[in-house]
């Protein structure tokens, strides 16, 4: 995919994740979960690959921490697993690898990355064993999500050519 076309496919991803951050959520403590966000970040991962994928979270937490609809909670899990998901799609070119990717790297690695956020900066009283649960039934969800629809999609040939195996900066098929 030219770099245009991934330009313009990571600015549609992080406005679609940032309109929907308005009414798609679900409030817990002091984080909110979004699915969607972890959701485009599987199609980011698949579709476009892994700095394009971390633009993509980086876009979308900014809007949505800018719009008052994000948390500073926003940047490490999505950036993470985002990165992640496209790390393990990259090296893998399975699906299920980035959905996974996805759930570790936002519910695990970004579970862990929020914490010292949430004491240090926020001075909000946070255990680490209730962040990794909260933030890995979201990532699971949308994971799950991004998953299904792109499963569909090459089954159906509907992405031929525009995933990230398919890109001119990746030879191998």
């Amino acid at each position: 995919m030219q770099k245009t076309k991934k330009l313009t496919v990571t600015a549609l991803i992080a406005a679609i994740t940032t309109f929907t951050s308005g009414f798609i959520y679900i409030p817990i403590g002091f984080a909110k979960i979004f699915p969607i966000q972890h959701f485009a970040s599987v199609l980011s991962a698949v579709l476009l690959g892994p700095w394009y994928a971390l633009a993509q979270a980086l876009i979308s937490s900014t809007l949505r921490n800018m719009l008052g609809t994000g948390s500073l909670f926003a940047y490490p899990g999505s950036m993470i697993g985002a990165l992640f998901a496209a790390f393990m799609y990259a090296k893998t070119k399975k699906l299920i690898y980035a959905a996974l990717g996805e759930v570790i790297g936002t519910g695990i690695l970004g579970a862990m990355a929020t914490y010292p956020i949430a004491i240090l900066i926020l001075g909000k009283e946070a255990t680490l064993l209730g962040l990794i649960p909260a933030f890995t039934i979201s990532s699971f969800t949308g994971a799950l999500l991004g998953y299904a629809l792109l499963k569909v999609m090459m089954k159906n040939n509907a992405i031929g050519g525009i995933s990230f195996e398919n890109s001119t900066n990746n030879r191998r098929i």
